[in-house]
C-alpha cells in the first residue's frame, strides 16, 4: 500500500515537473510552438468558402427583349440574360433580381432597396448628378422620333410644338422633351407620360390619340413588328448604355470596377455581341451602331 501511494506520488511530481517543463518551452520557444498552430487555423481558414456578397438589381419586367415576363413566367431579356451571364464570371457575388415600375428603379437604389438599376439606362448630366455609372458601357444607341407610318409631316423637335408626344416618367427620351420644354416654353410639346406596365404604344400613335413617341434606334422593330410605326429624322442624342449604382459609395465603386472587368472580357470573347444579336436583333453593343 506504501508503496502504491509512493508511487502515485512520484508519477504526479514527474507529471508537474513535465507540465513545468513544457510551459518553459512555450515561452521561450514561441515561433516553434506557434508554428503547428498557425498551420491547422489555415488549414481551416482555406476549408472555409469565400464570402459572397449579394447584390440586389432592380430591374423592370414590362419591356420586350430587355426585361420581360415570357410565356413561362421567368423573368428574361437583354438586360437580364447579360447580368446571369456577368454573375457566373463574378464569384464573389451573387446576383437577385427585383422587379418593379420603371419609375420606381431610381428611387429604389437611392433608398438601399436595391443596389444597382439594369433598364438599359442611358448616361445623361442630369443623371451623373444624383448616380454613379460603370464605365464600360455595354450598349450604345440613339433616340428618334418614332411617328404612325406615312407621317411625314414632323421631322424635328419644334415639329412637335403643340403635338402629344407620348414616352415614360423619368426615362432619358422624357428628360430629352422636358429639356426642350424648359428652353421653349412649359407647354411647347404636350409630354403624355405612360404607365410603366402599359405595352399599348404602336396602338396610341397609330390611333392618333398621342402623335409620336422617341425611342432608341433598336426599339421600333421589337415593339412594332407589323410596321406601323417609323422612324423619323435626325437622332436627338447618342448614348452610352451603363448600369446605376449609388454615388460616393465604396461597395458600388468595387462592383462598379469588377463588372467592368467582366464586360471587357464579354466583348473580347464576342458573347456580348451574341446576348445583344440574340434578344435585341442586332449588335447594338459599340458605338459603330447605325
Amino acid at each position: 500500500m506504501n508503496k502504491t501511494i509512493s508511487f502515485a506520488s512520484t508519477l504526479v511530481l514527474t507529471l508537474l515537473i513535465a507540465g513545468c517543463g513544457n510551459n518553459n518551452s512555450v515561452n521561450s520557444g514561441k515561433v516553434a510552438e506557434a508554428a503547428p498552430q498557425n498551420s491547422a487555423e489555415s488549414t481551416a481558414a482555406a476549408a472555409e468558402p469565400a464570402k459572397v456578397t449579394k447584390i440586389v438589381i432592380g430591374t423592370g419586367t414590362a419591356f420586350p427583349n430587355v426585361c420581360f415576363i415570357d410565356e413561362n413566367g421567368k423573368l428574361t431579356g437583354f438586360d437580364v440574360e447579360l447580368l446571369k451571364e456577368i454573375d457566373k464570371r463574378l464569384p464573389e457575388y451573387e446576383f437577385e433580381f427585383q422587379t418593379m415600375d420603371f419609375s420606381n428603379l431610381l428611387l429604389s437604389l437611392e433608398t438601399k432597396k436595391i443596389d444597382l438599376v439594369a433598364h438599359v439606362m442611358e448616361k445623361n448630366p442630369e443623371r451623373e448628378q444624383k448616380y454613379a455609372f460603370n464605365k464600360e458601357a455595354y450598349a450604345h444607341w440613339r433616340n428618334r422620333i418614332v411617328v404612325a407610318k406615312g407621317n411625314d409631316s414632323i421631322q424635328t423637335l419644334d415639329d412637335l410644338k403643340g403635338k402629344k408626344v407620348l414616352t415614360g416618367a423619368t426615362s432619358a427620351q422624357a428628360q430629352i422633351l422636358e429639356n426642350y420644354n424648359k428652353e421653349h416654353g412649359a407647354d411647347s410639346i404636350s409630354i403624355v407620360y405612360q404607365n410603366g406596365a402599359a405595352n399599348d404604344t404602336v396602338s396610341q400613335i397609330d390611333s392618333g390619340r398621342v402623335d409620336a413617341t422617341l425611342a432608341a434606334d433598336f426599339v421600333l422593330p421589337i415593339i412594332d413588328p407589323q410596321g406601323k410605326l417609323q422612324a423619323v429624322g435626325p437622332e436627338l442624342s447618342s448614348a452610352d448604355i451603363l448600369y446605376v449604382l449609388r454615388k460616393d459609395d465604396a461597395p458600388s465603386q468595387k462592383l462598379s470596377e469588377a463588372i467592368d472587368g467582366v464586360v471587357k472580357e464579354l466583348k473580347t470573347d464576342g458573347t456580348l455581341g451574341k446576348i445583344s444579336t440574340e434578344w435585341l436583333g442586332a449588335d447594338v453593343t459599340t458605338s459603330s451602331v447605325q
